[in-house]
């Protein structure tokens, strides 16, 4: 028997018919739903944006099977592993969705996305932390590891302090994560789910950034504060993909 949104949302606790659905088909887990297409979809292509070669059949099978088949071909076990964990990664900012942003919160994301990786037995490597040696990004200047706590602080607290956020609003957010760099590796893929969450909890409908549109994401990120209509152009554009995608679910 279909569950109609209002019992849906009751049931879940959430205003959110996105977000209620999402909670409810995480507890069924319910193949072939909305829930199971988020979870191939935002993990292949978050991962295969930062250079996991999982293609995203193989992607598909690990969430469906929890083995991956391998003919003929070396994979990395850091993309098997960094898939896996972002799957929880997901099923994190599901269940957590209407939780104030934190610092803990973003740090949580990051042990669950590097829990078991190479980088893990790194000593170097700070996994659920920030990071302890400088950075780059995309050739650019990042923040210096003893300013990172300070300034993740201060972003947080000016994010906070307003009620609803707009898409400007959680953009804006994004692009000064990254611009800090807050971790050792990671910061993509982690504020990404972040954006993600944040739409969620507001309202917006979420967007996913698949491998076609990088570039232009990329040049959104480098730009914003000059030309903002890229980046908001592009996660428009994936919007409308993720609402097709909806639309076909019936969401």
């Amino acid at each position: 028997m279909e569950i109609s949104s209002e019992k849906r949302k009751k049931a879940s606790g959430s205003s959110n018919p996105l977000l209620a659905t999402l909670k409810e088909q995480k507890e069924m887990g319910l193949k072939g739903s909305i829930y199971h297409r988020t979870q191939i979809d935002l993990t292949y292509n978050s991962n295969h944006i930062e250079g996991s070669r999982l293609t995203h059949d193989q992607t598909r099978y690990i969430f469906e099977t929890n083995t991956i088949g391998v003919a003929d071909e070396a994979i990395n076990v850091d993309d098997i592993v960094e898939t896996v964990n972002h799957f929880r990664c997901i099923d994190y900012i599901i269940d957590h969705a209407e939780d104030r942003l934190s610092e803990s919160f973003i740090k949580q994301l990051h042990l669950l996305l590097k829990t078991g990786t190479s980088d893990s037995r790194r000593d170097w490597f700070a996994v659920g932390d920030y990071k302890r040696l400088p950075n780059e990004v995309g050739g650019m200047d990042t923040c210096p590891p003893k300013e990172v706590h300070q300034q993740m602080k201060t972003l947080l607290s000016d994010y906070n302090a307003s009620g609803r956020k707009t898409l400007d609003d959680i953009l804006d957010f994004h692009v000064q994560l990254e611009r800090i760099h807050p971790f050792q590796d990671g910061n993509g893929r982690v504020g990404r789910l972040v954006m993600f969450k944040e739409c969620l909890v507001n309202d917006i409908v979420p967007f996913i950034i698949t491998d076609e549109l990088k570039m232009f994401y990329y040049r959104g990120l480098h730009e914003w504060g000059h030309v903002n209509g890229y980046l908001t152009d592009t996660c428009l554009t994936a919007q409308d993909m993720y609402k097709e995608v909806l639309a076909k679910f019936e969401v």
